[in-house]
């Protein structure tokens, strides 16, 4: 009942807690109703500035100016009604209401500056300084375009009052001066103590860090672009007083090269359509829509669905035409209101930025492109070798795509495709040529790459299929030769499904999985070519291939039997070999003599054998540089990286990669197995101590991994845990998150590994735990325990829900914490986790405690009670625990819980205890002594006024600190000393 004032105050404290949003804002308008009951100035006047700040961080900034008049004429009528926090904050909004005014194009220009006259009369008025009359004299400039420079100056110039913006919003507003005048880096160096964390606010570093990402990217510092893009959104997300933040985050996902991840932008913030509060902040999110539309539409894909505003079905074209008119409609009402163009030409300026990088920025977070966009292939780097002009003469073209085919050379299927096409076309007469023979020849190899590209895409069934009845069609043109090397492809296309690389053209060396070689086929095949060679109807390079698929076969199977091989395997693997081997010397194929040193090197490699492995490989290197086969080098060096990472040499590992992944690009090669090597490059980045490296090679990997479809959904998930670590482990908490949620919170996480799906809701519970979001680690926790809870390991499902009791706790429901604890209770009487049982049950004290104060206390000395119980039994039962930290620790917290309550005497004899049982643990309980140390000086020096007792104690402990090699622990209880001392 809100009957009375002091009612109110309660209610509006409640309110206050509350996130913004319409739950808030609607609360507020009621207690403002319920405030009118009472002639009392100070409930009044909260009541409507609580009302005005709901407004404010709900998109209705509009409303603020109205609430504002009616809080002046309260002050005007009754200031010393007014609280002190309250006089501040009626001198602050004057600010607000400046900045409403002026970002409302239906409020004209003189009266925005009456309104800065009376901010300046009113602060001369309180005694304050006109620094902030001055900032909002620049915001105005700034956004009319007229003597800007003059008005940056007259602020500038000036020091910060004790009513200037923050130091973060006032940093950022430069930034964007320098912004504007095209000085990215300093805009960048003004912005760096926001973005590193030194200042900040409510909003603050997020806006700062919407602003700086396409200036990021175009001073090559795309890392940070990256960073700030996943921390930055994940705040912004769906929030109405970051409409303009969520703008730019779209336009940066455009500019970037992510325009599916623009796409899920726009869809995850649909409800801000229809925020219409705030025009200057809904421009600005038009604007970046836009970017992100007009874009897909000029790439041709206009007839996309999209989201766009709720009630109508969009496409790119329908959205684009419509974030077009009403765009370029408020602009144009800005214009007019000011007088200028300046509004206007902000926003054209904006849509005609093209991308700053040559190719996608990979940003490690999973988007789902739409239907649309999938087939769109991903922006390519510029290849940086000069690419040979395809023949205009039909017969010379099909003849240099033999040619090159025969060497390997990855132009070969630029060429093919070429062919295709033009025998594709309606008007195409095929030549009478001896040299490119007859159209069923010409039939039988474009089948026979449509088969190769089929088993490219994983695609199994299609290119065994497309072999075999390109092998039809050489049958009917009369080439024997060429249609059992087809057949026998198929005896190895799918021995490895699932695998990266050339399986289907024999090239792949690392078998990871599939059945065992059909070799009664393998061998009827190579029988068949012996007597299509000896008749002169089979090639050199079709034999070649014949005994690859053999060799590939055997380096398979021998793959599989590792690390203990049957005999006959192993002498199959080195006879089929170095069969393969000596014939490709014999004729003179430098190729295929190469390959099969790969696989004698990498079953080397497999067997630890990794100096031999190494010097096969550089030997191999060696052999196709000297026989000017340079587009063979890529795979050479994947796999020496391999087995130089295996070998702990990550550094030379790190180098290795580039260099493969540079010279696949170089050659075009598009079936290289990019996805796995950027995942190889990460883990070696990782191991070699460069964490910036391991990120931007494993945010690839995963980008990679993404463009194959769904059936690489599990190893695109599987790198962007291993990306999430890293992120965690370099403190950037925020990216890991927005990298886990983007797996965990699609759709296709259902379908991954249930343990893959546990290991990364347990690290995102984690993550959110960091970034202080109990509410929601909590929920991801209670998920995680539904998932686990029926595993045979029970072990992880004490885990987890003790985890889920602190995070439950933290956020403040205690109820469904008592519920998790006793979850947690159950499984660890089935699989007992003694130490974590007893840490939750101390935290979960400490938190009661911090909550309670002295009316926890009970509560809390319970739990610690129920902790040494834990000891007890574990002692009772044999099973093993960390017994000097579970006694000590709980001496620790009873010590804080009774010093709390006041019970100073036996808080230090619980302290005192818990120095005792560190004593049991030696070096490794030096730090939790130490600070049970700082805890009996702090009750004895400042609770018990001993402060020499505290004195001498906190000499002997920095001294014990100093020879346990402590510096940290004994600078802190130094200065404890000093104090007391003092």
């Amino acid at each position: 009942m809100l009957d009375s004032p002091d009612a109110v105050m309660a209610a509006l404290r409640e309110n206050d807690a509350r996130p913004y949003g319409r739950t808030r804002t609607v609360t507020a308008e009621e207690l403002v109703d319920a405030a009118e009951q009472f002639e009392d100035t100070g409930v009044r006047s909260m009541a409507l500035l609580e009302l005005m700040e709901a407004y404010e961080y709900d998109g209705e900034r509009g409303k603020g100016p109205v609430v504002f008049a009616r809080v002046l004429k309260l002050w005007d009528t009754d200031p010393d009604g007014f609280g002190d926090w309250a006089r501040q904050q009626v001198l602050w909004r004057f600010k607000w209401v400046a900045d409403t005014l002026k970002d409302n194009p239906d409020v004209p220009l003189a009266a925005v500056r009456r309104w800065h006259t009376e901010l300046r009369d009113r602060y001369r008025a309180a005694g304050q300084d006109l620094q902030p009359y001055y900032a909002q004299r620049y915001h105005l400039a700034a956004h009319t375009g007229i003597d800007v420079q003059d008005a940056y100056e007259l602020w500038a110039a000036r020091p910060r009052a004790e009513l200037s913006d923050c130091h973060a919003c006032e940093t950022r507003a430069r930034a964007r001066h320098h912004l504007a005048a095209g000085d990215d880096a300093r805009a960048l160096e003004a912005l760096a103590p926001v973005l590193d964390g030194r200042s900040g606010c409510e909003q603050e570093p997020h806006l700062s860090q919407a602003t700086a990402l396409l200036a990021q990217l175009r001073q090559g510092r795309s890392d940070e672009a990256r960073s700030g893009h996943l921390a930055g959104y994940r705040h912004a997300r769906g929030k109405a007083s970051m409409l303009g933040a969520v703008g730019l985050h779209i336009e940066f996902c455009a500019l970037s090269g992510n325009e599916p991840r623009g796409l899920e932008l726009l869809a995850e913030n649909r409800a801000l359509f229809a925020v219409t509060g705030d025009p200057a902040a809904r421009l600005d999110f038009l604007t970046g829509a836009e970017v992100l539309v007009a874009q897909l539409a000029r790439a041709g894909h206009g007839g996309l669905a999209v989201s766009g505003p709720a009630g109508t079905a969009w496409t790119v074209d329908s959205l684009l035409a419509h974030l077009r008119a009403e765009g370029d409609a408020l602009a144009a009402r800005f214009d007019a209101r000011n007088g200028t163009d300046a509004v206007g030409a902000g926003r054209r300026a904006r849509l005609a930025v093209q991308p700053p990088l040559a190719e996608p920025l990979a940003l490690g977070v999973r988007a789902a492109a739409a239907s649309g966009l999938s087939a769109a292939p991903a922006v390519a780097p510029a290849p940086r070798r000069t690419v040979e002009s395809e023949p205009e003469d039909f017969t010379a073209l099909v003849l240099r795509a033999r040619e090159l085919e025969v060497l390997g050379h990855p132009d070969a299927d630029r060429l093919w495709k070429r062919v295709a096409e033009r025998a594709e076309a309606a008007d195409f007469v095929h030549p009478e040529s001896a040299e490119l023979g007859g159209p069923e020849r010409l039939r039988a190899e474009l089948a026979e790459q449509r088969a190769h590209e089929a088993l490219q895409r994983d695609a199994y069934e299609e290119g065994k299929a497309g072999l075999l009845a390109a092998a039809e069609l050489f049958e009917r043109a009369g080439l024997a030769g060429s249609a059992l090397m087809c057949r026998a492809r198929t005896l190895i296309a799918d021995l490895d499904e699932g695998d990266e690389g050339d399986a289907d053209k024999g090239e792949e060396v690392a078998g990871r999985g599939g059945r065992r070689a059909d070799w009664a086929a393998l061998d009827a095949a190579l029988a068949r070519a012996e007597e299509l060679r000896a008749g002169g109807e089979l090639t050199d390079d079709d034999y070649l291939i014949v005994l690859q698929t053999r060799a590939y076969a055997a380096h398979h199977d021998l793959s599989e039997t590792l690390p203990d091989p049957a005999a006959e395997v192993a002498e199959r693997f080195e006879a089929v070999v170095g069969a393969y081997r000596r014939t490709a010397v014999e004729l003179g194929s430098e190729r295929r003599a190469a390959t099969s040193r790969q696989y004698t090197a990498d079953i080397a490699a497999r067997q630890g054998r990794l100096a031999e492995a190494e010097a096969e490989l550089r030997e191999v290197l060696a052999q196709l540089d000297a026989a000017e086969l340079p587009w063979h080098t890529p795979r050479v060096l994947g796999l020496l990286g391999q087995v130089l990472l295996q070998g702990h040499e990550p550094g030379q590992a790190v180098e290795v990669f580039h260099r493969a992944l540079a010279e696949a690009v170089r050659w075009g090669d598009d079936s290289y197995p990019y996805a796995p090597t950027y995942m190889m490059l990460g883990h070696s980045c990782l191991q070699a101590g460069d964490l910036g490296g391991a990120v931007r090679a494993l945010s690839e990997a995963a980008a990679r991994y993404d463009r194959k479809g769904a059936e690489a959904a599990e190893e695109a998930a599987r790198v962007r845990l291993q990306l999430a670590d890293v992120l965690r482990d370099t403190g950037r908490a925020a990216d890991a998150v927005a990298v886990l949620e983007s797996v965990l919170l699609d759709a296709s996480a259902a379908r991954l590994d249930v343990r893959m799906l546990a290991q990364g809701r347990l690290d995102l519970a984690r993550g959110l735990s960091d970034l202080e979001e109990h509410r929601d680690a909590a929920e991801e926790y209670l998920r995680l325990a539904d998932l686990v809870a029926g595993w045979e390991d029970q072990e992880t499902h004490t885990m987890v829900a003790c985890e889920a009791t602190l995070a439950l706790a933290r956020a403040e429901r205690w109820d469904a914490a008592e519920t998790a604890l006793a979850r947690a209770r159950e499984a660890h009487g089935k699989a007992p986790q003694v130490d974590q049982l007893a840490a939750t049950l101390r935290e979960l004290a400490r938190l009661t405690t911090r909550e309670k104060g002295e009316e926890g206390l009970a509560a809390a000395l319970a739990l610690l009670a129920e902790a040494d119980a834990v000891g007890e039994a574990a002692e009772r039962s044999g099973e093993e625990y960390n017994s000097w930290y579970l006694r000590g620790g709980s001496h620790y917290e009873r010590a804080r819980a009774l010093a709390v309550a006041g019970r100073y005497e036996e808080a230090l004899a619980e302290v005192e205890r818990a120095v005792a049982e560190y004593e049991a643990g030696g070096v490794r309980a030096e730090s939790p002594r130490a600070e049970a140390v700082r805890l009996a000086a702090l009750i004895e020096g400042s609770d018990l006024g001993r402060t020499d007792a505290a004195v001498a104690r906190l000499a002997a402990g920095i001294a014990r600190c100093e020879a346990a090699g402590l510096p940290e622990a004994a600078e802190v209880l130094a200065e404890l000393r000093e104090r007391f001392a003092n």
